[in-house]
Order: structure tokens, then C-alpha cells, then sequence
């Protein structure tokens, strides 16, 4: 499938941050979360459909990434503090306040996931619904993650590995073609197969071990064609990962100030998994109406992690036909 044009983005002060946003349409608005490394472009092929289906697609480079800078500086906003969820959901309040809109649903993959599932906990008044995309909601657990991470799988799981200042930083920021080539690839085997022949260090999530076997040997068609491969270089050639990094860097510190948030979310909620991603499992949206009762699950066949691209046209009309189906269109 070819890229559809992307809008231009503008620019709003909120939260501290120049935040650059890319929406089409009009209507009830619908704010879409990217996450690791990705941009607002990931949702390309969504703002259009969304858009078409009569509700505002609204997608920002979120916090550390694309052409969002910290406006004081006009560079990504420093210190790993700066990006725990406290900023993160901030960020998406303070963007609605300077664009006039009181109420949106969210929807978010991967860590734009963690986000969007965050937002009707600790701003209720502000959400309308809420959309997952791979991402579940997962209620905070009784042990402090990173430890619980390291206890499961090692210190070569790749959460873990990330919480090393600098490390993944550098190893990702030396080739950032190589580094984007590397995560933007389609699913390469069933979960099934996955379980019972994959190298201990895939099991273990050990994803840079794997950035560092011969690239014929990654496994997975590449996602990305030559142009979106060059709008993703060209802004992480501006950025670097740094940013994106440290929103892992605060797992614990977003643990260790959670604990007394709610751990229900009273909103409509549609969750949409890939049958194939390794990381975000479906089996992990089992149990999840116990926090979110008026819940709707579905799970795309032949998908690996990167859904909007891989599967575009599946997970717009999943989207676009609960959205009209649950909301008022043009409102």
C-alpha cells in the first residue's frame, strides 16, 4: 500500500512544549498516540480514514520526538524526569486546552498505549473513550517493574537494557538507517512458532543481542518503503532516541507515583491486538474487562507489532466502524 499524503503539521505552545500536530477532518476529536520510535507519521494511514469517517484525526509528535521541541530551547526537553507520564499525559491536556477542545478518545500503540489508557485515570473530565492499539491496559502491579523485568527475563531484556543512560542511545544513534531497518519489519513468525523454536534471546526479549546478528539474519520483510524509511531518518537524525528512551527510564518512577490513582476506566473502550506480536501478546488484554467493563476486544490475523502499517486497512475499519458505531459523528 502506498503512503497517502500527510499533513503539514502546526504548532501549539502547551505544557512547555512547541508540540507540531498533524489532523485531518472535523467532528468529535480523535487523538492519536504514537510510540517507540515512531512519529505522528505512524498514524498516516489512519488520520485520513478516521477523518473520512467525520471525526477530527489528530495525531502530535509527542514528547522527545519528530518536530516537537521544548519551546524555550527549540531542542527535545531535558533530563529523564521530563518524560514521565505525569508530562506525557500533560502534554495531551495542555494540547487540548490551546486548541480549544474539551473532550477527545485517545487512541495509542505501544507506548502512545500506556499513555491513552493513562489519560481517563488521571484526567477523567478530558476523555471520551479510549482506543488500544497492541497496547492493553495493564493495572499497576504489585512489584516495581524494572525488577520484576530483570527477575523474568534478564538483564538483556530490552526495557532493562534501556534504563542505561547512554547506552541504547548510542548504539541506535551510530546507524539510524540500520536502527529503523531493524524495527520496522513485519512479522516473521506465528506466535506458535515463535514459543517453541526462537532463540533464547528473542524469548527473553533481548532485542539488542538481535540488533547485533547480521541483518540477513533478522528475519521479516522490511515495512517501511524508500520514502517513509527517509521522513523517519530525517527526524531521528534531528532528535537522536534519547527522547523516546526516556519515557522507559521512568517505569519506576511512574510505578512509585501511581499508586493511588483509580484502576478502572469508565469510558467506552475498543482493543484492537496482532495476532503476532511478540511483545504485546492478545493473551495480555485477558482479564480486562474486570478494569474496563464496557470493552470491545478484536485481534487481527497475520499482524506483527507495527499494526497501523502492517495491517492499515484491517485496523481502520475496526476503528472507523466502532467509532460511528459508539459515537456521534460530526458533534
Amino acid at each position: 500500500m502506498s503512503s497517502p499524503a500527510f499533513p503539514e503539521p502546526t504548532f501549539v505552545e502547551a505544557n512547555g512544549l512547541k508540540l507540531a500536530i498533524h489532523e485531518q477532518g472535523s467532528g468529535l476529536p480523535v487523538i492519536m498516540c504514537h510510540g517507540f520510535p515512531e512519529l505522528a507519521f505512524s498514524w498516516r494511514h489512519q488520520l485520513p480514514a478516521v477523518a473520512a469517517a467525520g471525526f477530527r484525526a489528530i495525531a502530535p509528535d509527542q514528547r522527545g520526538y519528530g518536530r516537537t521541541v521544548d519551546a524555550a530551547t527549540g531542542r527535545i526537553p531535558d533530563g529523564v524526569e521530563a518524560y514521565d507520564m505525569k508530562h506525557l499525559t500533560g502534554d495531551m491536556v495542555a494540547m487540548m486546552d490551546a486548541m480549544g477542545i474539551d473532550k477527545a478518545i485517545f487512541c495509542g500503540h505501544d507506548w502512545g498505549g500506556f499513555v491513552v489508557w493513562q489519560m481517563p485515570l488521571r484526567h477523567p473530565d478530558r476523555v471520551a473513550g479510549v482506543i488500544g492499539v497492541n497496547t492493553p491496559f495493564i493495572p499497576r502491579g504489585p512489584i516495581e517493574p524494572i525488577t520484576a523485568m530483570r527477575e523474568a527475563y534478564g538483564d538483556d531484556m530490552y526495557i532493562v537494557y534501556f534504563q542505561q543512560p547512554g547506552v541504547a542511545d548510542e548504539l541506535f544513534g551510530k546507524d539510524i538507517p540500520k536502527s529503523l531497518r531493524f524495527w520496522y519489519r513485519k512479522s516473521a513468525v506465528t506466535l506458535e512458532d515463535f514459543d517453541k523454536a526462537a532463540p533464547d534471546a528473542a524469548k527473553n526479549l533481548a532485542l539488542t543481542k538481535l540488533f547485533e546478528v547480521p541483518e540477513s539474519e533478522w528475519g521479516g520483510d522490511a515495512l517501511l518503503t524508500p520514502e517513509e524509511a527517509a521522513y523517519y531518518e530525517a527526524a531521528f537524525a534531528r532528535t537522536g532516541f534519547t527522547g523516546g528512551l526516556n519515557w522507559y527510564r521512568n517505569f519506576t518512577r511512574n510505578w512509585q507515583r501511581s499508586e493511588n490513582l483509580p484502576d478502572r476506566v469508565d469510558v467506552p473502550c475498543l482493543m484492537i491486538s496482532a495476532a503476532n506480536d511478540v511483545v504485546l501478546r492478545p493473551e495480555l488484554t485477558d482479564g480486562m474487562e474486570q478494569f474496563c467493563p464496557d470493552l470491545e476486544k478484536h485481534v487481527i490475523a497475520d499482524c506483527g507489532h507495527w499494526t497501523q502499517a502492517e495491517k492499515p486497512d484491517e485496523l481502520n475499519a475496526l476503528i472507523t466502524d466502532w467509532l460511528t458505531r459508539r459515537f456521534s459523528t460530526g458533534s
